[in-house]
């Protein structure tokens, strides 16, 4: 069994960034201190093997609580994936956020887009999104 929480005292920073910062294709090379500070000021979830405590997955939430929330560092350890800890995760999201009322909820995706489908995500092509890139910011 699984369990999802948002108690950051709970993290395995260790885990977090290893995959990030080696693991992930969008934070290659993510600093620790810039790590921590992205954590600090988020809404963290963190998916943990009930027994052990071993923390297997993980997202922030960018939100103010009000109008808008973006999901990002979603990931589930390679090993545990394919058991729907993504699923679960992104449960626990949706729970957070709907009391709240945001009237947007964004996020940006390589390959998971059949996950967020399943929480009502579209893919958006209206040309409204825009985006300011700085890709060799942790290099």
């Amino acid at each position: 069994m699984f369990t999802t929480s948002t108690d950051k005292t709970l993290l395995d920073f260790p885990t977090i960034h290893h995959y990030l910062s080696q693991d992930s294709y969008w934070a290659q090379g993510i600093p620790e201190e810039i790590e921590r500070r992205a954590i600090e000021n988020s809404v963290c979830f963190g998916v943990y093997v009930e027994e052990t405590h071993q923390q297997v997955g993980f997202a922030r939430l960018i939100t103010d609580h009000a109008t808008f929330a973006y999901v990002c560092d979603v990931f589930i350890v390679p090993a545990f994936q394919g058991q729907s800890l993504g699923k679960q995760l992104m449960a626990a999201i949706e729970t957070y956020l709907l009391p709240w009322g945001c009237r947007r909820w964004g996020l940006v995706t390589k390959d998971a887009h059949g996950l967020y489908e399943q929480f009502g995500f579209e893919v958006e092509n209206n040309g409204r999104w825009m985006t300011r890139k700085f890709p060799a910011v942790y290099r």
